[in-house]
């Protein structure tokens, strides 16, 4: 049996096909406008006028929510974890890690694994650090920074189950290069971030990725473009961006927008534990969070991560840039799968999974399909 949606307005990642259809069963098999539509007898149909679908958000950037966080290690709540985010429409997710000891990645990386292996929605694995600058910690606990190691991010590349798909950096630390090449060979985006890199240093680097844009990291100067001034000029370059209004403002975000456009832009969460929890006291990496107001902050003020749900990221690009829904498509699920690779993902086009969510036309979230897998989201958004 498979599902149909008539009469709606689709979003395939490729075009916009008003009064459409969508057919799917664990994937995508039909897609087009109504008048192409040919009834089969195992069809079941929802006749919904005036509904969107667009494809399943992709998160590359998410320590955790609902509780949980990908550092504990425990592979029944990151799969608990990872399912309470198909609520917010994200289909896909690199759980991420942050700074820690040695001893703590090791045991994140093999409950990511273990969660993996079983729950197809985790399609790969963000290490954030510790391989960063002190200067642009952030939230990072400064302890545990270290220079890039080749043999560590073997090392944990491999507890993941060759997994890594992110890393975020400093490049201008000793032992890049060589942790460069490490990547390239490996299937793994090199991505500058919490760093203190000059301009001139990050075009001899290798990155092509930008962690959380504008946030910890040397911002743009009007003698030292930075991290932040090197993201804007390179065209190829893509860089993250958290949506919520309180890590970026909104001037700020409609300006990345402007200069980068919507095709190497990628909405992320960055969120921690807090999200989904009411406000109150929480914690990252051993460290007290105070969250209040949509806010998570340390104890010293510092922004600590996000309780940004992906849903309301997409709303807000929207409001902050102008955008349309199609460039919030780009933004939120085409950009990401095109750049690490996510061949089934992204689109809404016959073999591709059936990872979607369903909007009214208020742009209200009402459903997501994972993989075919139902989830209503009428109590959630």
């Amino acid at each position: 049996m498979s599902i149909v949606y008539k009469h709606v307005t689709v979003y395939t990642g490729e075009e916009v096909i008003k009064d459409g259809y969508l057919r799917f069963g664990e994937t995508i098999e039909a897609v087009g406008p109504m008048k192409d539509y040919q009834a089969q007898a195992d069809d079941e149909i929802r006749y919904t006028p005036g509904k969107i679908i667009v494809p399943g958000f992709i998160d590359v950037h998410t320590h955790g929510g609902y509780g949980f966080d990908s550092m504990d290690g425990d592979a029944e709540q990151i799969d608990t974890m990872v399912d309470q985010a198909i609520h917010e429409g994200t289909t896909s997710i690199f759980p991420t890690t942050m700074t820690q000891s040695n001893e703590a990645i090791d045991h994140a990386m093999t409950g990511i694994r273990d969660a993996a292996e079983k729950n197809p929605v985790i399609q790969g694995v963000h290490l954030e650090g510790p391989f960063i600058a002190s200067i642009f910690k952030g939230a990072q606990p400064e302890q545990y920074i270290k220079d890039p190691d080749v043999a560590l991010l073997d090392r944990w590349n491999t507890l993941s189950g060759n997994r890594v798909r992110l890393i975020t950096y400093a490049p201008e630390d000793p032992g890049s290069q060589a942790f460069e090449s490490y990547c390239l060979q490996h299937d793994i985006v090199p991505s500058v971030g919490h760093s203190n890199a000059t301009r001139a240093q990050l075009l001899q680097s290798k990155a092509t990725h930008v962690t959380h844009l504008y946030n910890a990291q040397r911002g743009l100067h009007h003698r030292e473009p930075g991290v932040t001034g090197h993201a804007m000029l390179e065209e190829n370059m893509y860089a993250e961006i958290i949506c919520d209004g309180f890590h970026i403002v909104p001037d700020m975000i409609k300006l990345a927008y402007d200069q980068k456009g919507p095709h190497r832009l990628e909405l992320v969460t960055d969120s921690m534990r807090a999200k989904g929890m009411p406000e109150g006291v929480s914690e990252l990496g051993g460290q007290k969070v105070i969250v209040k107001d949509k806010q998570a902050r340390l104890e010293t003020g510092n922004l600590a991560g996000s309780v940004l749900t992906f849903v309301d990221a997409f709303k807000n690009v929207m409001d902050f840039t102008g955008c349309s829904i199609e460039e919030a498509v780009w933004m939120s699920s085409v950009n990401q799968a095109n750049e690490f690779g996510l061949t089934h993902k992204g689109y809404l086009l016959p073999g591709k999974d059936a990872d979607l969510n369903v909007f009214s036309d208020h742009l209200d979230l009402e459903t997501t399909f994972s993989l075919g897998r139902e989830f209503d989201n009428t109590q959630k958004d």
